[in-house]
């Protein structure tokens, strides 16, 4: 299996260190507001890569979901997004949290992402995130300021290996924060975070250091490294993690530790709209709900994210969505037509293991998501026996998930009165044997943008 590790730039062969059990961490929700699709591409191919690895080897995948810690800021001010949500629909931060959570993994399965074999809150881990820091100070690597505890980046050498040397010197000149007076570097990150003396926080805890929370990037190394060791096979995210948050979770971890980190980081590109990426902030903010309020089937979405290579950027438009809503329909009806027409079990022929060994090599490939489906609609158009098709169906859709086998919805399509009345005429037509008033009469509802389909349930109807 090849994987393209961002820390060396380049595909690798993916070795892990225990084939008895690979171990993989994926950066989880902040749920202080819903998640939007752009979001959530990052989980799909997430579950993509979770599917494949089990192919070979059992998996734990460790996901959090940061209840506290994560600011608005990446410069270590502002508030916390927990107290933000919290403030705008009054309500605790404890309740947002534990509403937003449960829409986000609604959001989740109707998507069909596997779940975490381990789901870790922050808020449950404190204690985890405290001792964490006090190994870092006592190693001299943190200092103090009036607003927390500091992680300093110049006493760490490694502090470039996942961006490089020339993007570390871009952050140091001040392109990522504003200088505080304190702050020794621009680089310099929070690991602990003291409450406002003026403002009374509803998330804090008592630690060595005062009263506070802890700092984003401490959180995952925590937990990360509680679950899974001091070395993680796989670590993964948003391409957006990159320059900081996974950068200063490699200096916290490895500091401590004095271990590697993490084998291969695989980080997934944006889903961007015409006037750019998908946000909170910019009005372009587009649901799951969303989707099913315009009546879109959220597996449409899932299969527009597997037209485009995760390390691609995807440009989301209704359009598309419908192109994708469309081709998923068209493969759905092949599938449930090879499944009619298979009489007895599935064939996994010789044929069909070839297929099967095509589709494999596409998704150890870096997750060739759209080549594997472009494989599988080519063996849905072949000439294989339909209980060959069913047993490839069967086997792709267990990692792209699509419910291809689902039984087809019979549309009712509104018809416009004119087309009605055609249809009534060209039906009375055909009781008359009157083939050639059958056709003109076909061709004029074509002409009105209206395909007539003859079956032995009468006519079907359905627009171009």
């Amino acid at each position: 299996m090849l994987l393209y590790n961002t820390s060396s730039h380049r595909k690798e062969t993916f070795v892990p260190q225990n084939k008895e059990q690979v171990t993989m961490y994926c950066c989880g929700p902040t749920v202080y507001n819903y998640a939007h699709i752009g979001n959530l591409r990052t989980y799909i191919f997430e579950d993509l890569l979770a599917r494949t690895i089990r192919l070979k080897y059992p998996l734990k995948h460790v996901m959090n979901v940061t209840d506290v810690g994560h600011l608005v800021s990446d410069a270590d001010d502002g508030e916390d997004k927990m107290e933000v949500g919290a403030a705008r629909e009054g309500k605790s931060a404890w309740d947002i949290a534990k509403f937003y959570e449960e829409k986000f993994w609604q959001d989740y399965d109707a998507l069909h992402c596997t779940r975490p074999t381990v789901i870790s809150r922050a808020t449950a881990h404190i204690a985890e995130m405290i001792a964490l820091v006090k190994t870092l100070e006592e190693k001299g690597y943190t200092y103090r300021t009036a607003d927390g505890i500091y992680y300093d980046t110049s006493k760490f050498d490694r502090y470039d290996a996942l961006v490089g040397h020339a993007r570390i010197e871009g952050l140091q000149g001040g392109a990522r924060v504003e200088m505080s007076d304190e702050k020794r570097h621009p680089t310099d990150f929070a690991l602990w975070k003291f409450s406002p003396k003026d403002k009374k926080r509803q998330m804090e805890w008592d630690s060595p250091w005062g009263v506070g929370f802890p700092g984003w990037h401490i959180e995952c190394s925590a937990m990360a490294m509680k679950y899974l060791g001091h070395t993680l096979d796989i670590h993964c995210g948003g391409i957006d993690h990159v320059t900081i948050h996974h950068t200063n979770e490699i200096a916290q971890s490895e500091a401590a530790t004095g271990q590697k980190y993490v084998n291969y980081w695989v980080h997934g590109e944006f889903l961007i709209l015409r006037s750019g990426k998908m946000s909170k902030s910019g009005g372009t903010f587009v649901t799951v709900q969303t989707l099913r309020e315009k009546g879109y089937d959220p597996l449409a979405y899932r299969y527009l994210c597997l037209t485009a290579h995760y390390r691609t950027q995807l440009e989301f438009s209704y359009e598309s969505l419908d192109s994708a809503a469309k081709s998923l329909k068209n493969l759905r009806q092949l599938a449930w037509q090879a499944k009619k027409q298979t009489t007895g079990l599935p064939l996994a022929s010789e044929a069909v293991q070839d297929w099967q060994e095509k589709f494999v090599a596409a998704m150890e490939d870096d997750l060739n998501a759209p080549r594997a489906l472009a494989l599988t609609w080519e063996v849905l158009r072949s000439s294989l026996q339909p209980a060959e098709k069913l047993a490839f169906v069967q086997f792709a859709d267990g990692l792209l998930s699509l419910d291809l086998l689902q039984e087809p919805k019979e549309e009712k399509v509104e018809l416009p009165s004119q087309v009605a009345a055609l249809l009534e005429q060209r039906a009375q037509a055909r009781q008359n044997k009157d083939w050639q008033k059958s056709d003109q009469l076909r061709d004029q509802i074509a002409a009105l943008g209206y395909v007539v389909k003859d079956t032995p349930q009468g006519q079907q109807t359905e627009k171009k």
